[in-house]
């Protein structure tokens, strides 16, 4: 049973999420913002209530008699625009919240989150409290209440607050409003952020409300309209998209794993990552994911953020597996003990380790999206050179060690999907060389392919345990195998591929849900306690499951699947035994697998007689 102190945040899946390209805010289904951070994704939060409910901050908007008061949360269709509607007894109110997105980049600090609650029916009594705490808590700031609104101030950020009902300071650094609204009548709160410490208050009329709505409509409306996917699972897939399209930073092309830091992969435990970067495992993922749906201006922005990254690196240099989203090197992991972590999960990371760690699965996995995105729009002459130079340091470097896709801080290991995605390199390279005319060294790189293919299939296979394993030498089972058949390593229906598939479901699964590897078992992770299983990992099954033939299990393991988005579509990285969402929220590796999962059972279904498979 959850004790009190527990009761004060809100589960992972309660909440929405709103964002215009350069960061994102958490709307909870209580009318609550919990997190935010300004002006960028891994900027300091200003809202972090969501990792300590006293300290940290929040953006409250909800009616003040919350006895027999329901809650329904939807986002305004194909859309991030978010509704949050109240139902009682007495009225029924409707909060709208969206964040317009800038047409440009001319001033990054300037944000503008709005805020409409409607009387749709009856009449309630409504309290707003908006109470930042800048800095992640760590600093002060000043607070100017007038007539056109309120002003929270600190040497580096400006907060304005402008609302079309009386504002006044609770006494506590924040400002606060009590209004009663009847049937059709409204209120709105405009946030506006900046560096300038001589900020003007925003206009607060219906017209200027209605002006920013149709204009966001609009541009989500325009965005999505480029889905060329019209299958089964349309709106999941959709909605998918819209998430991760949330996840980019406009700025500079780049995609960020989630918007959160430190939410947990297991409630008290020390599993608590800042996901705010770019990693080029996730990215590269997630453009394979777009560009399957038809949404190219993303990779193109990418694509240009690559291109800055491989500019820096000395020749013959190594690729670091993350970067910021401006493409810095350097985010050093840094504990804020001051902070009590959701629901008391210390520590609270900012940075991440992980960045100075060798991952060559990277190098796959970037060249693989190359090699999709060279069927849509070619490669430059000086892409080709980069991905050359990195192929010329992997040549020299992918029979080494490394830490793997999952990052394990207990010592390097010869990971099976490392090499995996080492041959995949190779083999695409070899594959743009040859469609598009590109000058290459043909001969060696098929060569080191053929190399890495006959040692995964004498050193990744194990004859004990009849299956691939997860690094060289041992016999525990890793749900990355899962991928042999995506990446076109083994055909899904090779007996080494289905004992793989039948030794993961034994092992790692409780139907739908995949873990990653078994803690106890696997290769040491360096870390204490357990954690939840892995969306990604369960989507990945359905997936090989699909390309296997199996098409009655794969459909029934994604319809399962589906149930556990949460109400408005949304995905954290892992689900706890029971049910509760897990790890930072939305997680781009979920919503992206997702997709893949949809598009291979979709085409699975198309290409066997209807009455080959059951109807659920």
């Amino acid at each position: 049973m959850m004790s009190e102190q527990e009761r004060r945040y809100l589960p992972i899946e309660d909440y929405g999420m709103i964002g215009d390209l350069t960061t994102i805010a958490l709307v909870g289904k209580n009318g609550s913002i919990d997190w935010c951070c300004l002006p960028d994704f891994d900027s300091p939060s200003i809202f972090g209530a969501l990792l300590d409910a006293d300290k940290g901050g929040f953006f409250r908007l909800a009616p003040m008699d919350q006895n027999g008061l329901g809650t329904k949360q939807m986002y305004f269709p194909a859309t991030n625009i978010l509704i949050t509607r109240f139902l009682s007894d007495d009225g029924v109110g409707e909060i709208t919240d969206f964040m317009p997105v800038k047409a440009n980049d001319t001033e990054r600090y300037e944000h503008h989150l709005i805020r409409a609650v409607h009387m749709v029916r009856g009449s309630l009594t409504f309290q707003m409290t908006c109470h930042p705490a800048f800095n992640y808590a760590r600093d002060t700031h000043t607070l100017h209440v007038s007539e056109q609104g309120t002003l929270f101030q600190t040497a580096n950020l400006t907060l304005a607050l402008s609302s079309s009902v009386p504002l006044h300071d609770d006494g506590n650094g924040g400002a606060q409003a009590r209004f009663t609204l009847s049937e059709d009548q409204s209120a709105f709160f405009f946030l506006d952020s900046s560096q300038n410490q001589q900020m003007h208050f925003a206009p607060v009329a219906q017209a200027t409300y209605d002006t920013q709505f149709a204009a966001t409509r609009r541009y989500w409306l325009r965005w999505l309209s480029q889905c060329q996917y019209q299958g089964r699972w349309r709106e999941h897939v959709q909605r998918s998209a819209l998430a991760l399209k949330l996840l980019t930073y406009a700025p500079t092309g780049a995609i960020v794993a989630a918007p959160t830091t430190s939410l947990p992969e297991g409630i008290g435990g020390e599993r608590n990552w800042d996901y705010r970067f770019t990693w080029f495992r996730d990215a590269a993922f997630t453009l394979d994911s777009l560009l399957a749906l038809g949404f190219t201006e993303e990779a193109e922005a990418f694509i240009a953020w690559l291109k800055g990254r491989t500019n820096k690196i000395q020749e013959g240099g190594e690729l670091q597996p993350i970067y910021t989203i401006r493409g810095n090197h350097e985010m050093p992991e840094i504990h804020l003990d001051h902070l009590e972590g959701y629901r008391q999960s210390r520590p609270v990371r900012i940075g991440n380790g992980a960045a100075t760690q060798k991952q060559l699965d990277i190098y796959g996995e970037l060249i693989d999206v190359l090699f999709l995105y060279s069927r849509h729009r070619g490669l430059s002459y000086e892409t080709w050179l980069h991905l050359c130079q990195q192929l010329d340091w992997l040549a020299q470097h992918w029979q080494e060690a490394d830490e793997g896709i999952w990052e394990v801080r207990g010592g390097a290991k010869h990971f099976l999907h490392s090499r995996l995605m080492s041959w995949v390199a190779f083999d695409r390279a070899v594959r743009i060389s040859q469609e598009r005319g590109l000058p290459a060294p043909l001969s060696e790189w098929q060569q080191i392919s053929m190399q890495i293919y006959r040692e995964i299939m004498e050193k990744g296979w194990n004859e004990h345990t009849q299956s691939f394993v997860q690094y060289y030498g041992g016999e525990a089972i890793d749900a990355s195998a899962l991928l042999l058949s995506r990446m076109g390593f083994i055909e899904a229906r090779d007996p080494r591929m289905l004992a793989t598939i039948a030794r993961i479901q034994r092992e790692l699964t409780h139907t739908p849900h995949v873990y990653r590897y078994d803690v106890d078992n696997a290769a040491d992770d360096g870390l204490a306690g357990h954690e939840g299983t892995f969306n990604i990992c369960s989507f990945w099954l359905v997936e090989a499951l699909a390309r296997a033939g199996r098409v009655d299990e794969a459909r029934l393991s994604l319809e399962h699947m589906l149930t556990f988005a949460n109400h408005v579509g949304l995905y954290s990285e892992e689900i706890a035994s029971n049910g509760e969402a897990l790890g930072n929220f939305p997680q781009a590796f979920t919503h992206l697998a997702l997709i893949h999962a949809c598009l291979s059972v979709n085409e699975a279904m198309d290409n066997i007689a209807p009455h080959q498979y059951f109807s659920l």
